[in-house]
């Protein structure tokens, strides 16, 4: 008997499963007998606990079929999977280590895909624990896939929306395996249930899974075990591999029309307050910025896989910066454009008059008068806070290249040489004869420019840095498969943020060609900062499982 027992204890789950299909008819056996029931929990999570992956790495082969599965029962579209196989590799060269690795999503204890969800098109099962994706609340803005550290959800360009593993709940809740656990067949993937505070406990100690993303942002649920003592040295087998990740191209215009609104429509109120009276044409300036924010709001609606559903977008206020960033701009647009019309009927009222006949006796006028210091005031505020909005969206990834530091740089450091330049630029078009015009615009572009020159040029010399870390990854793409964009970005920014302004501010242009020069510059600043933008997206390094398989 002892014997047996021990026979017993070390059957593989396949073994088991094939004796009992043997001892049995198989017309007579009970249908679920067909699953692989000893890779299923015997109980619904309790209180504190929820359901998790259980990777056993001992017995993970690489195969795919665990992805071929779940592509195949999921009724996935073509190169979409919600499963990936990835590999480890490292030790000594007398002891060489080489490890498979098979990943979907973690159903994380906080997900950051839920969390900076726009259109609350996430939710997480309260019993089960399991992260599930709404599709028909999603608008397909892909910001839940820059937030996941681990690369699980999937855009899908077909259907203008994003999904990913359910851990095949609607499975699960008829006691059926998810495809990955049935298909696997050494039974190297399992659903446990698993105690939160165990999550969180690994995630302090830093224990996951070596070469992947660390845990603390999310606390991913997926357990990794395995009898071997694993060499420190594992690193994905992508570890050294560089490549230019997605563009986005509205987000591109969206982020730089943004930033050069507010900074014209900021500085033009700066300067006005400095000097006692308005640079050049006061409305001009504020068409300029209510024009630039337009074309981005409408850039940006470009960037949705479901358009039509952009206003969607403010639903998630309480955790996204994404929601905050578009009602802010929402509301600056408003000011904007309030402004410009409140301030047309200040300066042309004769032009207006059968609008202001509408109105009746009301002085509308003279309550105009009155609102548009407070409007204009207000609305520069609400600008400064959507440039910070539009920062905290990518810090809130927690991705190293896109820290508070380096993205507040870029940022706002866009909407002072940009609005600098537009600025000047529409005061040399609309000064009046013989005024003049204030230097402190250009020194401003020039500074600006300078120091964004300054440490993107530090920032490519890390390409010859030893370590391979992630500003040398980024410096690699730059100077690699970038480099036309890096070259041109670096150009337009010397010859329209420096070049420019030194000439002006020396002199050495005839005040005649002024006027082409500063709408030149204004054009390369433009170009340049453009670049900037898309080099942001494509030359970041995604966060994603290590090592996968191509």
């Amino acid at each position: 008997m002892s014997a047996l027992l021990a026979e017993q204890a070390t059957l593989t789950v396949v073994s088991r499963f094939s004796q009992l299909h043997d001892a049995q008819d198989v017309h007579e056996a009970p249908l679920k007998e067909k699953y692989y029931r000893d890779l299923l929990p015997l109980s619904q999570p309790r209180a504190g606990e929820q359901l998790a992956f259980e990777v056993d790495l001992d017995r993970c082969t690489g195969c795919k079929a665990c992805v071929s599965a779940c592509h195949t029962l999921n009724g996935l579209d073509d190169k979409e999977l919600w499963r990936s196989v990835g590999l480890l590799h490292g030790g000594t060269q007398a002891a060489p280590v080489q490890q498979t690795v098979t990943s979907a999503c973690h159903h994380c204890v906080d997900p950051a895909c839920l969390n900076g969800c726009p259109t609350r098109a996430y939710e997480k099962d309260p019993v089960t624990g399991i992260v599930k994706h709404l599709d028909d609340q999603c608008f397909g803005c892909q910001y839940c896939t820059l937030m996941c550290p681990y690369d699980a959800p999937k855009f899908n360009p077909a259907r203008g929306i994003v999904r990913k593993c359910d851990m095949c709940s609607g499975r699960l809740a008829h006691g059926e395996a998810p495809a990955c656990v049935q298909a696997c067949p050494s039974g190297a993937i399992a659903i446990r249930v698993v105690s939160q505070s165990s999550i969180v406990a690994a995630s302090d100690a830093q224990r996951f899974l070596p070469g992947a993303p660390a845990p603390a942002h999310t606390l991913p649920s997926t357990q990794y075990k395995t009898a071997r003592a694993l060499p420190n040295n594992l690193l994905p087998a992508d570890f050294y591999s560089t490549r230019p990740e997605h563009s986005h191209p509205p987000l591109v215009v969206m982020l730089t029309l943004t930033q050069l609104s507010v900074g014209a429509f900021v500085l033009a109120l700066w300067m006005e307050r400095v000097h006692g009276h308005a640079i050049g044409n006061a409305l001009a300036h504020a068409v300029l910025a209510a024009v630039m924010l337009l074309l981005a709001l409408a850039a940006s609606i470009f960037h949705l896989g479901r358009p039509t559903q952009a206003w969607r977008a403010v639903l998630g206020l309480r955790t996204s910066w994404l929601s905050r960033e578009a009602l802010v701009f929402g509301l600056y647009a408003q000011g904007v454009v309030g402004y410009c019309a409140l301030l047309a009927l200040e300066l042309f009222p004769k032009p207006l008059e059968p609008v202001l006949a509408l109105f009746g006796r009301v002085p509308v006028r003279e309550l105009a008068r009155q609102i548009l210091p407070y409007l204009r005031h207000g609305t520069a505020l609400i600008g400064v806070l959507g440039v910070y909005c539009s920062v905290m969206v990518y810090v809130a990834t927690r991705r190293e290249h896109w820290s508070a530091t380096q993205t507040g740089l870029k940022f706002f450091g866009s909407t002072l040489t940009l609005g600098a330049a537009a600025v000047f630029c529409v005061a040399l078009w609309s000064v009046a004869p013989g005024m003049q015009l204030p230097t402190e615009l250009l020194d401003l572009v020039l500074a600006g420019a300078s120091v964004k020159l300054a440490l993107e040029l530090h920032a490519l010399q890390l390409v010859r840095d030893v370590r391979s870390s992630t500003p040398k990854r980024m410096a690699i793409v730059m100077l690699g498969e970038l480099r036309g964009w890096t070259f041109t970005r670096l150009t337009t920014l010397l010859l329209g943020g420096v070049g420019w302004p030194a000439l002006m501010l020396a002199g050495w242009l005839p005040s005649s060609a002024w006027q082409g020069f500063a709408t030149l510059g204004l054009v390369l600043l433009l170009v340049s900062e453009l670049c900037e933008r898309y080099l942001f997206f494509r030359a970041a390094p995604a966060s994603r499982m290590p090592g996968a398989l191509r």
